[in-house]
């Protein structure tokens, strides 16, 4: 059987971007950075490769990501990699890949967080409805790291 999952940790490129299908759906999008650095055996020097993944969320997961991270943050997602084709308004055909995140959450390596637990929505209440509180959530606090800053 094929397992199409994927876990990255990694520094938010950009900040999340929250939209509403025509549906009412919430999605959210964000850029995530995830280096490797490694030491090269014949000439002992550092080196670094940086990869950029664009993660999507959907439902309350992409309303609670658009209030609590922020380009700059270091975060842990899980998820499945889909491809997602389209055609431009000059008839070209697009593609790419993604990563649809089942789980996002802050990185606590190097940064602490604080949790504030939302109260969960019924299904008769709708992506923009619902009981959540008048007042936003505390956004979590984490440190932007440079890529300099990897351990690895």
């Amino acid at each position: 059987m094929a397992d199409n999952s994927i876990t990255l940790v990694g520094n938010v490129t950009r900040d999340p971007e929250l939209r509403f299908t025509n549906s009412g759906q919430p999605t959210a999008s964000f850029g995530l950075a995830v280096n490797r650095r490694w030491q090269n055996r014949q000439t002992q020097e550092w080196e670094e490769q940086v990869s950029f993944f664009d993660i999507v969320c959907w439902r309350e997961m992409a309303e609670n990501v658009s209030e609590s991270i922020q380009k700059g943050s270091r975060v842990v997602v899980t998820g499945r990699l889909e491809q997602r084709s389209w055609e431009t308004s000059d008839g070209d055909k697009r593609s790419k890949i993604e990563v649809v995140a089942d789980e996002v959450g802050p990185s606590l390596r190097w940064a602490t967080a604080q949790i504030t637990r939302n109260e969960r929505r019924g299904p008769s209440e709708g992506a923009r409805g619902g009981s959540r509180p008048a007042a936003a959530p505390p956004k979590a606090e984490a440190p932007g790291y440079g890529y300099d800053e990897e351990p690895f």
